[in-house]
């Protein structure tokens, strides 16, 4: 009889570099310490995370909500404030699969890690946090200004990075408009109008480590509308930071909103 070995076992002895190994398309590099490979982006030290924490003084014992941990990585920086509890939430499976990866291999003791679409989560649960994190998401939704209006009703501090649209960053034949399809319409939330600049992904998602929206059809928005709107959902208290007009991506900035508590 053939010995013959099936595709689906590990025979190498067991480590954190054959859990890693399981599933592919990383993207960050693991801290140096933790002696492992995965990605090359050094964003378990991300400077815009930690500028993040830092605006609110302290996390220890706070509540956060982190929309699309990715690999885990962010979490990992806000772990290590020793949070309350962070529920970080991640739509796309195999994104899901490495943060639970990340979570064993450096102890993310804080988190716990749940599949699924995070505008449900909004909705269907009544929970507040002190702090909400959606780093690299806002770009992503096919209706990014209730997404923000979602997560205001459930926090009263919130960060976000993301790419956005701005004429004069990216003037028209500006190679970073071409996902663009040209189309713009406003749409009112909160009271607030706001523009929608239509994208696409141009069969980005066919490559099996894609980990963008879960629509091909989203919006950016207006640098300026997203502060708008922010304002008018109560968050009077803005500070900007990473701003980057020449982003390969498109231009890009960090915003981190603080609620303004009504005397």
């Amino acid at each position: 009889m053939d010995d013959n070995v099936f595709e689906q076992y590990c025979f190498d002895s067991p480590s954190n570099q054959t859990a890693v190994d399981a599933v592919s398309g990383w993207t960050s590099a693991f801290p140096p310490e933790a002696e492992i490979w995965g990605g090359t982006h050094p964003l378990f030290a991300d400077d815009r995370i930690i500028w993040a924490v830092a605006q609110m003084e302290q996390i220890q014992e706070r509540r956060i909500l982190e929309v699309g941990p990715l690999e885990g990585m962010h979490t990992y920086i806000l772990n290590k404030h020793r949070p309350a509890i962070i529920d970080a939430i991640e739509a796309n499976t195999q994104c899901f699969l490495r943060c639970l990866i990340t979570k064993e291999i450096l102890n993310i003791d804080r988190a716990k890690f749940h599949l699924g679409d995070a505008l449900k989560w909004l909705d269907e649960k009544e929970l507040r946090y002190d702090l909400i994190i959606a780093s690299g998401v806002l770009y992503h939704m096919a209706d990014p200004a209730q997404f923000i209006a979602k997560m205001a009703a459930r926090c009263d501090n919130l960060y976000i990075w993301t790419h956005y649209f701005d004429d004069a960053a990216m003037p028209p034949g500006d190679s970073r408009r071409q996902p663009l399809t040209g189309n713009v319409e406003t749409r009112e939330v909160g009271g607030v109008p706001v523009r929608y600049y239509e994208r696409g992904y141009f069969k980005a998602n066919t490559n099996s480590n894609f980990c963008g929206g879960m629509r091909d059809r989203h919006y950016w928005m207006h640098r300026q509308d997203i502060i708008s709107l922010l304002s008018g959902l109560g968050f009077g208290n803005l500070e900007v930071a990473h701003e980057d007009p020449k982003h390969p991506n498109g231009p890009s900035f960090s915003i981190f909103a603080k609620r303004v508590v009504q005397a």
